[in-house]
């Protein structure tokens, strides 16, 4: 009964949506085309304004993949994270995920394939997934898009964010699953 009730508002909830706001609109009075083609006007121009500094970035996650730096850095935090529990199949999402959501995506999809949804690595790589953030993607989108260069100290509480995300997704999917 509640399986089904959810489905259905997952079938209809965008097509409510896209007929619940122009309806909105139109009774507020709201010059709705007018008001669409303004807003895709400044996303445009935020589009054109973050371009370098998106492609800045995911030309440096290309070198540092390509380079070999990230199996350097799985190497050298093996030891570490094998004392933790840690299997090092789930190590380069852990790494990527912070640079790349596609990326993390991408592995995330390969090592559920290869492990199975069900096993430890695939319910630990799937937290990690959800418990970290993609935050050199977001400061790169939202700092660049508003026109701020100095981050101070925004990405180390973020990569700090990011660690202890995935501290906390082992420790929660070694209690629960291991």
């Amino acid at each position: 009964m509640m399986l089904s009730f959810i489905n259905s508002i997952s079938r209809w909830a965008i097509p409510l949506l896209l007929l619940a706001i122009p309806t909105i609109g139109i009774i507020r009075k709201v010059p709705i085309y007018e008001s669409f083609v303004a807003g895709a006007k400044e996303g445009y121009n935020t589009s054109v304004r973050i371009l370098p500094y998106l492609v800045a970035m995911l030309i440096a996650i290309q070198i540092f993949r390509q380079s070999g730096a990230m199996d350097k850095l799985i190497m050298f935090m093996a030891p570490l994270t094998q004392k933790l529990g840690v299997p090092n199949e789930v190590l380069p999402l852990a790494i990527i995920r912070p640079l790349s959501g596609s990326g993390a995506l991408a592995m995330l999809s390969y090592i559920l394939g290869t492990y199975g949804p069900d096993s430890f690595i695939g319910r630990l790589a799937s937290t990690i997934q959800g418990c970290t953030e993609t935050t050199f993607y977001v400061i790169t989108v939202y700092f660049g898009s508003v026109g701020i260069k100095k981050i101070r100290h925004s990405l180390i509480t973020c990569l700090a964010a990011d660690i202890v995300g995935f501290i906390v997704s082992v420790l929660i999917v070694a209690k629960i699953f291991g």
